[in-house]
């Protein structure tokens, strides 16, 4: 068959990005997550279902920081499911370590495709970051201290918070302090490309526009009007990029290509490639205190701030 995108033919473009066939006892992590979700929805200080936004998909839960009534940093984390499943509170357990290590937990719900468009999902993530930012003190957090975090789609939506132009929407130009994206989909021509396109529904035009890596390319450029929200120049937030070991090859060349684009664009990165680590796994590292990637992220939040 003729190649669809790089040396993939359709079927194996397809095969490259569906995680599930990849790793087929996928229906336990997910049995997990929700039961370790209810769990510290009922023992942890929460609120439940803020609004952020005017559509009932756009609401967030906020976990408060143990041991920090006031000024505590602040995470802000956003769920994957390719842009078409799940929802936040299929991954408030992931609030649990963090809260105990004295950080704020923000878990987020936006609306799925196909029942709205890519370019509604990015705004709707920006729109929760700009609720943060603008209510952080109410919860006891640092609004200097936000850092955002996100797994899958959830790294796609990180890593267009990063390249927003703040200050069109009222914010600061740096509301965020740092950024950890996880097994991230940072080009989307091989989304439309692949079978996942039949909910997701995205045109050339809507992949690039939505593509965080054309945008970081365009950053320092004369012409940025790659992203309609695209800033001046890059933000300065640390960025850790974290995949794991047992994840296709192109979840690793869509981290390997962002991280280069990165560092082209004069800014550090951190790059972490988890041993043993599945599509799914990798997300249970980011909440295990003994593994990097969670070392990782906390040193970023604890980090001092300029």
């Amino acid at each position: 068959m003729a190649a669809v995108f790089g040396n993939y033919d359709q079927a194996g473009l397809d095969a490259q990005y569906n995680n599930r066939a990849m790793v087929p006892d996928y229906p336990a992590y997910l049995a997990r997550w929700q039961a370790d979700s209810e769990i510290a929805r009922k023992t942890l200080a929460v609120e439940l279902d803020i609004a952020y936004g005017k559509s009932d998909a756009e609401r967030l839960d906020v976990f408060r920081a143990v041991d920090q009534p006031r000024g505590a940093p602040v995470l802000v984390f956003i769920h994957g499911g390719y842009w078409q499943a799940l929802d936040k509170r299929d991954f408030d357990f992931v609030a649990r370590a963090y809260v105990a290590a004295g950080v704020t937990v923000v878990v987020v719900n936006y609306a799925l495709t196909p029942t709205v468009s890519m370019d509604e999902i990015v705004r709707q993530t920006r729109a929760s970051l700009a609720w943060t930012w603008q209510n952080a003190r109410r919860f006891g957090g640092d609004p200097g201290r936000i850092h955002v975090t996100g797994h899958s789609a959830g790294g796609h939506l990180t890593a267009a918070l990063l390249v927003t132009n703040w200050p069109t929407l009222g914010l600061p130009a740096d509301p965020i302090a740092g950024a950890v994206a996880i097994s991230g989909l940072y080009e989307l021509e091989p989304i439309r490309l692949s079978y996942l396109n039949q909910a997701i529904r995205l045109d050339a035009d809507a992949a690039r526009r939505n593509s965080p890596i054309f945008a970081v390319q365009a950053l320092e450029a004369t012409d940025s009007a790659v992203v309609s929200t695209a800033p001046g120049k890059l933000r300065s937030a640390p960025l850790t990029l974290a995949v794991g070991q047992k994840e296709s090859d192109e979840f690793h060349r869509q981290q390997r290509s962002f991280a280069a684009a990165w560092l082209a664009a004069g800014r550090p990165v951190q790059e972490l490639d988890l041993p043993g680590r599945n599509h799914f796994s990798v997300l249970d590292a980011f909440c295990d205190p003994n593994s990097a990637l969670f070392r990782a992220t906390l040193e970023q939040i604890q980090r001092p701030t300029a």
